[in-house]
């Protein structure tokens, strides 16, 4: 019998302010990591329902989505877990002091693309500068084609 494969469905966003970029830092296996807000879909969510709960879970910070970047697949070496990831631009609306973050999440920060760039060898996945990159070339999708899942 055949197992049944499925990639893990995860969504990210890729919010600006004042030129730096929300990331957050974690603790995976004992490693320092850092990563766009990001997670897994979970059932009965929109994939932009997903990347708003996601980047509150994880930083405190209210967004409003403005545009898809980029799916993406990507297959991690360590884990050989498939990924499909939904990164998505997303507007700054209000922090939440008082929310509290996922567990592992250590603290978000806010980077200048370069900064990002400089600690390369922490990032979660290859995906994170690609998608910085690809919002500061403009990239978008509007986000009106998933407006049937409403």
């Amino acid at each position: 019998m055949s197992r049944t494969w499925l990639p893990r469905v995860t969504v990210a966003t890729v919010v600006e302010k004042d030129g730096k970029f929300l990331m957050v830092e974690e603790d995976i296996h004992g490693e320092k990591i850092l990563n766009q807000p990001a997670g897994h879909l979970e059932p009965n969510e929109t994939l932009i329902e997903a990347a708003v709960r996601e980047t509150l879970e994880e930083t405190g910070w209210h967004i409003a989505i403005e545009h898809l970047i980029e799916f993406s697949q990507w297959t991690s070496p360590n884990s050989k877990n498939h990924y499909l990831r939904s990164c998505f631009a997303g507007t700054v609306l209000k922090f939440d002091p008082q929310q509290t973050l996922d567990d592992g999440i250590i603290c978000a920060q806010w980077m200048s693309r370069d900064e990002v760039a400089a600690n390369a060898y922490r990032l979660r996945s290859p995906l994170v500068l690609d998608h910085i990159d690809l919002h500061i070339s403009g990239k978008r999708t509007d986000t009106k084609v998933f407006s049937y899942y409403d």
